[in-house]
């Protein structure tokens, strides 16, 4: 897929303290203990996000500063160090754009920014001289000498802009995805879901995405079979016209409210948005999708995962062994503590197919037979 990750190599981030030339593939369902470095790896797509929004020394500081990123803190590791190389397949080439970076931490626990990238078929180039901000943002226009955007930068800064991390953890009464939201706010479904309700009315009302909308209403009713479809009401606020998620039963007309909903309910109506938008990002990550649903959500939502990987690069990092049966062996990537840093690696066929002829993959997870368990250094 043009602008998936096919390689990423991290050195000195957090609990990665090196990982080289790291595959990653249409779909990857990462496991492991707590505390192994899963959520590490997330963010370190959240920073690079971060990156392209001019937002890079923001993140850093909430989060901790400078030092909390370095492996073991500054006196053991003097930089973070990354290199990415995405799939460039078009119709005019066919190969891998690179982008690499060093972030050196400062006296004030901020990071200067080092920064190159590397075109099919040319040399490193660099973004420029040490900086605080990425020039990621700055080089988003780029163009080649016939005046198109098809220049390395542009390619870098466009595929990492449209990655999206979806979390949507936060369910309570008062979360964003409950409450009323303006109507325009529909261009894309935001990481926490907050603008689901203006994101689905947005697809009903256009006949080009109605099919995508059905998509989801269908998916919606596999999990909550008394659910018709979604209303969608809008509601003037003063010159604002806002919406919120409301929707309603089979075989009535009463309007059911967001608060009506149950946590697993509702995440899982942001998860099913997410998977089956029209335009996904180019890469999706997802962090623990599977809480608070039911194992036959978790069945559907493995089929929603899988169909999306065959449309954009998925990254969700779980730990369900219900979910964890739905995909095969070679989907894994298991993430363990040794020797006080996170090893990752993706599971083989042949190693485990004998055991695969009387267990579930979540069975040999559960038994420790993949070895993801927790770890006593």
């Amino acid at each position: 897929m043009t602008g998936a990750i096919k390689k990423i190599s991290i050195s000195g981030f957090k609990s990665i303290r090196e990982l080289n030339g790291f595959e990653l593939r249409d779909l990857n369902i990462i496991i492991g203990a707590n505390g192994a470095g899963k959520s590490n790896l997330v963010q370190v797509f959240k920073m690079l996000m971060a990156m392209t929004q001019k937002n890079f020394q923001k993140f850093i500081m909430a989060n901790g500063g400078a030092d909390n990123f370095l492996h073991n803190g500054p006196k053991e590791t003097p930089a973070v160090k990354m290199e990415i190389e995405f799939d460039s397949q078009s119709s005019h080439v066919q190969g891998s754009n690179f982008y690499q970076f060093e972030l050196t931490p400062t006296v004030n626990e901020t990071f200067l920014i080092n920064e190159e990238w590397k075109y099919v078929t040319t040399n490193w180039r660099s973004y420029g001289h040490p900086s605080q901000e990425s020039r990621l943002y700055d080089m988003r226009d780029e163009t080649s000498y016939d005046g198109q955007l098809n220049e390395v930068g542009h390619f870098v800064y466009d595929s990492i802009s449209r990655w999206m991390v979806y979390h949507f953890h936060d369910t309570s009464s008062t979360a964003p995805m409950r409450r009323s939201e303006i109507v325009e706010d529909s261009r894309i479904l935001r990481n926490n879901g907050g603008n689901i309700a203006p994101f689905l009315l947005a697809l009903k009302n256009d006949v080009f995405f109605e099919s995508h909308y059905q998509e989801i209403v269908n998916a919606t009713r596999l999990v909550i079979p008394f659910f018709e479809d979604f209303r969608l009401d809008v509601i003037k606020f003063g010159d604002a016209e806002k919406v919120k998620l409301s929707w309603q039963q089979k075989g009535s007309d009463f309007p059911m409210q967001p608060y009506h909903l149950s946590d697993g309910t509702i995440r899982f109506i942001c998860l099913a948005t997410a998977l089956l938008q029209p335009f996904p990002p180019s890469t999706i990550v997802i962090d623990e999708p599977e809480l608070g649903l039911h194992p036959e959500a978790i069945a559907i939502l493995a089929e929603l995962i899988q169909a999306a990987a065959e449309r954009t690069q998925v990254l969700v990092a779980t730990q369900s062994p219900i979910l964890l049966n739905e995909f095969a062996i070679e989907d894994i990537v298991v993430v363990n503590r040794k020797d006080g840093q996170s090893a990752f690696e993706r599971l083989n066929y042949a190693d485990y197919h004998v055991w695969l002829e009387e267990y579930s993959l979540g069975e040999l997870w559960t038994k420790n037979v993949i070895d993801g368990g927790t770890r006593h250094e």
